[in-house]
This record gives C-alpha cells, structure tokens and sequence, in this order.
C-alpha cells in the first residue's frame, strides 16, 4: 500500500524539471475561486513543491558529496577495469581535492533553486487565491510551502555559505547573502511557520506522509540552532525578528534553542522510536513511526534523468554498493555497480555485535541475521556455491580497501541497513529514502545539553532513548547493558569525552543519512585524516564548496562586466 499523500499527488511530483518549473500547470476547466476553494485542489497544487526533493539521495548531487567527503563513504577505483575511475570525480570528493568545476556543485545549485523558486512561485498561486480560501486552510498551506522552501535553500546553505536567498516569485540578481544572514532568514521563516504546520498523530500520520510538518520544521530549526557556529554565526552578527527563539547573547543560547525545538517535537508525542532499526528502512517503511520525513520511492515507474551526470529520480542506493554478484543472489533486476563503501577506519567504530555494524558472524549472504554493512562471501540463490565474478575471482566482500586508486572488486564493506529487493519485483529502490529521523532529535538534543544548554540529560531517563541505544545490541542477552559495555565514555566520560563519543554514534546510528559531513566541520574533525581516511584537501575554506563556475559565469554582471556573484573565499576566481 502506498501513501494517501503519494497517491494524491502522483500525477504532479515528475513535472518538475530543469526546464519546466516555471510552467503554468493546467488543472482542468475550473475557475480559480472553484479550485482554491477546494482543500483537495489545494493539495495537488502544493504537491508540485515536492517534486525537486527527489534528487536529493543522488549520489551526483546532495547525497553523494554528503557522502563521499565524509569519514562514512568511500568510492575507490577498482581493478581490474579501472572501475568508477570516471577522471578521479569520486576520487576528487573523497579526498578533498574538488573544483568549482565538479559536476555534482552544479546539480545541487540548479536543484534546490528550482524548488525554491517553485514554492515562490506556488505562494503566489496561494496569495492570489486567498479570497476563496478559509484562513485555517490558507495559513496551513502557506506555512507548508514556506518550510519546504527552506529545506531546499538548507540544502544549498549547507553546501556553499553564501547563497541566493529570495522569499518572492521574481526576477532579482543581488550579491549573494553571507551566512549569518542566510542562517537568521532561515530561522526566522521556520520560527514564524512552525506553530502552523500540522501535528502529526495516528489519525493524520498517513496523509502527512511525505510532507513537511510540525516536527520537521522543529527538527531543521534545531539543526541550524546546534550547527550556527559551524555556519559562522556569532550572537553579533545575526539579526532575527521572530518573536519564538529565546535571546541568543551567548554561543550556549544557540544550544538551548535546539533543545527547545527538540522539546517541542518530544512533547508533542508525534514520533516514537522503532523496536527494529531497520524498520526505518525496509522496503515498505511507510510504517515508521521514527521517520519524521522521507522522499517517497516508487521502485517501478517511469524515470527522470538530468542532464548532468546522471543524475536520477530513484533511490539506487542497493545498486551503488552491492557487488556485482549479488545480482543473481537475490534475483536483483539491474546488476549492482559495485561502487560506494564504507571507508575502514569507519566500521571501526562499531562494537562487533552492533546490529548497525558489520556484524559478527562473517557468513556473507548465509549471515542469519540483519547488519548494517555487509562483508563476508557471496553464494547463489541456493546458498551453497561460492559465486565467482567474470574474472574468475571468489566474491568475497572485506572491510579493508587496499588502496583508494587501485582497490579490488571486492574492497569495502558495503552498506546493507536499506532492505534488499530478494523477489524481482522492482527496478530501483522501493524503500522510501529518510531525510531526518526522530532518532537525530535525542541526539540533537544531548549534544545541545551537553555544549552548555539549559535543560537536563534524557540519556539515561527517556524510555525512547533507551530503547534507541538497546536495539542496537538487539542480539544480544542484555542489549541495554550490551551497548553501555561498547560505548561507555556516553554514560562515564568527560564532558569531552562525552562530545566525542556523541560524534561516534552519531556516525553509527545515521550512516549515508545526510548528516555526518555537517557533523564533521561542526566537531572541527572535516579535515581530520584521523577521522576522514585518504583525506589530503585540508584547508579550512574547504568547509564550504565552491560556487559552480557556471553559475558565476551566467550570472548578472555590473557596470564593469564582472559577476554581481563571486566565489567563495580560498578557491580560484575564474574557474
């Protein structure tokens, strides 16, 4: 069964594309009182928003760079062949040694400027129509496209600093906005918007689904609250209007603002945490109660592919990490590219009986039970034989990567949390890809107290919290005393201590989940080749990307022909 939201708003969600976001969309014969007066209308217009949220979890746009200039993911070349070689491209991310030239700057700049510019546009629709609509319906619809926007100006503020932030629908070349003041406009939309957003309940959770609500506007605010340092915001160099966030006069008043949000998301009672970690992510995850917001999959239909790179409307992350092999172990209808890994010194932070881990029993495709990152032989169908691949070599996944421009076919655990396709039945991915999970607000929030907040621990207090850090020995006798054994310096440590071992699990609990290049820079640990394995590119401006050269080359220029736009300090000004 698919989502009441999808469902509604299948007919809309591909249209969006690099070339048609500021077409008009025809709805039919009905007059403009007659549609916006009607909620279900309302919901297929507002549904558009949602279309650019899909190249998100591409490994040529957010995701990947998310991704691979972390300390979680690996892409090496493999020999023989010289596969994923493609000019270093990958081993440009992983090592830090990118240009304003890199194909996958440029996805997410296009990306994320078309669906915010298609919220503006879609508010206009909204204003527009305000006459017909009830005040309840208008503010609720407003508010939804609002936080939607500022998801995808986050996504472009996380990746380059400075950015053209526009809250109207119109034609407007000015300076690009310096983070802090990005950081405030942000903040400021989510704080006005939230109160108006709904509540997710088990009434409401299924036609919620998909969408931006209340817990996710908290949850991103709390996000840029806990990062604001990282974003180079000081309590002087921000200016906020809203009348929600406490004074910020101080770093910590940043920190008890997050966990204020992370209360409110708490306290509302909408989310809970899986007994089963991996019920997040099963093909049919609709279920979970965790996931405060997913990009709704559809591993059979028609696909849209962008001009640059290839990047794709589908979640193929099952196809970039399995072996080739494992095609005709679970039946798989497009071959595995055998491409993205875990690095090895990042598996080493697992205890060895955590489920979320590589696992103990290094059986491979024979494993009994359920890991996160999958090592060990490859067998047929059957489980018997050992498969071979076309060079006659045994497909045997390790953990270790002999080395990053010549790695073997079967170098780097490969990530397994995402439940595998084993009966055929779709193309890609039909799990639903998680953007922000309940999870990451009691990790928020800890973290927050721990940096100087005001509010008390519910490590050791919250029975969500420790069912979190339970199920993560789910195998164990004792998984509660398990994970305390593992990871003692969260419960004993110093206060640094405690930091530190935060970060670690962090790392743990969200691999591949868009956080933990953030989670870096904000631990000052980016370009720590301790902590980012390969890494060579080590310079501090490099917390930020550079602005695509052809951004800079198309956009408005002044009087004296030079770009209204310039380029992040420390990369080259002309390329």
């Amino acid at each position: 069964m698919k989502k009441i939201f999808a469902a509604a708003a299948a007919a809309i969600l591909l249209l969006s594309s690099c070339d048609s976001w500021l077409e008009e969309k025809n709805y039919g014969s009905f007059t403009t009182e007659e549609m916006m007066a009607n909620e279900e209308n309302v919901i297929l217009l507002v549904g558009q928003a949602y279309a650019d949220v899909k190249w998100v979890h591409d490994h040529w746009g957010y995701w990947g760079v998310a991704s691979l200039t972390s300390d979680e993911c690996l892409c090496p070349i493999r020999t023989p062949g010289d596969h994923w070689a493609d000019g270093n491209y990958w081993r440009n991310l992983n090592t830090h040694n990118w240009d304003p030239l890199s194909t996958a700057f440029r996805n997410i700049w296009n990306t994320t400027i078309s669906g915010a510019v298609l919220c503006n546009k879609l508010l206009g629709t909204l204003e527009d129509g305000k006459a017909n609509m009830n005040e309840a319906m208008y503010k609720q619809y407003v508010a939804e496209l609002e936080v939607l926007r500022s998801y995808y100006y986050y996504l472009l503020f996380d990746c380059f600093g400075r950015v053209p932030y526009i809250e109207e629908f119109v034609t407007k070349t000015e300076p690009l906005m310096e983070p802090s003041k990005v950081w405030s406009k942000l903040v400021d939309c989510l704080e006005r918007n939230a109160p108006n957003m709904p509540v997710v309940n088990d009434a409401n959770r299924a036609s919620n689904y998909g969408r931006v609500t209340q817990g996710f506007a908290y949850a991103l605010l709390a996000r840029l609250y806990l990062n604001a340092p990282s974003f180079d915001c000081t309590p002087s160099n921000i200016s906020l209007t809203n009348e929600f966030t406490t004074a910020i006069s101080s770093e910590t008043d940043f920190y008890t603002n997050a966990v204020r949000c992370c209360d409110a998301i708490i306290n509302a009672g909408s989310y809970s945490i899986e007994d089963n970690f991996f019920n997040n992510f099963k093909i049919k995850n609709e279920g979970s109660k965790e996931n405060i917001f997913v990009i709704v999959e559809d591993g059979r239909s028609s696909v849209d592919v962008r001009e640059n790179g290839s990047m794709m409307n589908k979640l193929r992350v099952n196809l970039l990490t399995l072996h080739y092999c494992h095609q005709n172990t679970y039946g798989m209808i497009e071959k595995p590219w055998n491409g993205f890994c875990a690095r090895p010194t990042f598996l080493k932070r697992y205890a060895a009986s955590d489920v979320r881990g590589p696992g103990n029993e290094g059986k491979g495709t024979a494993n009994t039970k359920q890991w996160g990152w999958f090592v060990g032989p490859i067998y047929d169908a059957a489980g018997k034989s050992q498969q071979m691949d076309e060079n006659h070599n045994p497909a045997i996944i390790t953990a270790e990567v002999t080395d990053l421009g010549g790695a073997t076919w079967n170098d780097g655990a490969r990530l397994f949390k995402y439940e595998v396709d084993k009966d055929g039945a779709y193309r890609y991915c039909e799990n639903d890809f998680v953007l922000l999970r309940y999870a990451d607000v009691l990790w928020m929030r800890e973290e927050a107290i721990l940096r100087g907040a005001s509010g008390n621990s519910l490590l050791e207090s919250s029975a969500d919290f420790q069912k979190l850090m339970a199920r993560s020995f789910a195998y164990d006798a004792d998984p509660a005393a398990a994970y305390k054994a593992a990871y003692p310096k969260l419960f004993t440590g110093t206060t640094e201590e405690k930091l530190q071992a935060i970060l670690d699990e962090r790392g743990r609990e969200f691999a591949w989940e868009n956080v933990r290049r953030r989670d870096l820079i904000r631990f000052g640990k980016y370009n720590d080749d301790s902590y980012v394995q390969y890494v060579t590119g080590k310079d501090e401006y490099r917390k930020w990307f550079p602005i695509p050269t052809l951004v800079l080359e198309t956009s408005l220029k002044d009087e004296n022909g030079n770009s209204i736009w310039t380029q992040n300090p420390g990369y080259p000004a002309g390329k």
